[in-house]
C-alpha cells in the first residue's frame, strides 16, 4: 500500500490506511462516484486485504460484498485500490489509482487473456 502513501506526513495512518485519502494525501474519489468507478474494473484476480492484523485473500471475482468493516481491494500490481470504510456514507469508500493506472490495466487485461485461452485450452484437453 506504500504506492498510495509515499513520503507523506502528517496523515493518521496507524488505525486506518484509508486516512491518507480522506485526509487528501492521495488523489481518489469517494462515495457513489468511488463505488462506479470500482465496478468498472477488471482483473484476473484481486486481493482482499482487511485493515485490522490478518489474512489477504485472493479471488478471481471482483468483491460485491464482504464482512469486513475496514477493507482493501486492488489487483496484484495494485494499478488501483478501493477502501471500504466503517464511515461509508460519511467518509469513503475511497478508489485511487497507481500513477502508472493505464499500463497496469493494460497489464490486467493480458493477464485476463491469458487465463481465458488457459481455461480454453483445459475445456479442449490440450492441458
Amino acid at each position: 500500500m506504500s504506492v498510495f502513501a509515499k513520503n507523506k506526513q502528517g496523515f493518521n495512518t496507524s488505525a486506518f490506511k484509508w486516512h491518507i485519502f480522506s485526509g487528501g494525501g492521495y488523489p481518489s474519489v469517494n462515495g457513489e462516484e468511488a463505488r462506479a468507478e470500482y465496478f468498472r474494473q477488471s482483473a484476473a484476480t484481486f486481493v482482499v486485504l482487511p485493515n485490522e492484523k490478518g489474512c489477504a485473500v485472493i479471488t478471481d471475482r471482483l468483491p460485491e460484498f464482504c464482512n469486513l468493516s475496514d477493507y482493501y481491494v486492488f489487483p496484484p500490481n495494485m494499478a488501483w485500490v478501493m477502501a471500504f470504510t466503517h464511515e461509508e456514507g460519511w467518509l469513503g469508500p475511497y478508489f485511487a489509482k497507481h500513477p502508472k493506472y493505464t499500463m497496469l490495466c493494460e497489464e490486467n487485461t493480458r493477464l485476463i487473456e491469458k487465463e481465458r485461452k488457459k481455461a480454453e485450452a483445459k475445456q479442449k484437453g490440450w492441458m
